[in-house]
């Protein structure tokens, strides 16, 4: 049962848009991803297709879908919303696990840690 034949061109051609965009911007988080050499340089390239590509891939499913059923469809927003919030989190943690690991066993190339602000004094902020 295919539902393409009820579809109008330009709705097709407005999911077909979105979701090829969709597509071609995970494409390029995926590329990205593998070009990079180190992990905190990889930590931040899957980032794009998780974000963006997920926005215009919901983006898609809501027109379709409103189109389809003759009514406002907005549960896809979750998907965007749950997807966008995580992503952040879990690289956050991933990036200052990975971090701590490295600095505790002493690896080269592991970023300087900072020294604390509250022990220097307001000229030396500067």
């Amino acid at each position: 049962m295919s539902h393409a034949a009820d579809l109008p061109v330009w709705v097709a051609v407005l999911v077909s848009a979105f979701l090829l965009l969709g597509a071609f911007l995970t494409l390029v988080g995926s590329i990205g991803f593998y070009r990079f050499k180190s992990f905190y340089e990889r930590i931040h390239a899957p980032t794009l297709g998780t974000s963006w590509g997920t926005a215009s891939i919901v983006i898609s499913s809501m027109i379709l879908f409103t189109v389809l059923q003759s009514r406002p469809v907005f549960h896809e927003i979750l998907i965007g919303i749950f997807v966008t919030v995580t992503t952040p989190v879990t690289l956050m943690l991933l990036g200052r696990a990975t971090l701590y690991r490295d600095r505790s066993e002493g690896n080269p190339g592991v970023p300087p840690m900072d020294a604390p602000l509250s022990g220097r004094r307001d000229t030396e902020r500067r």
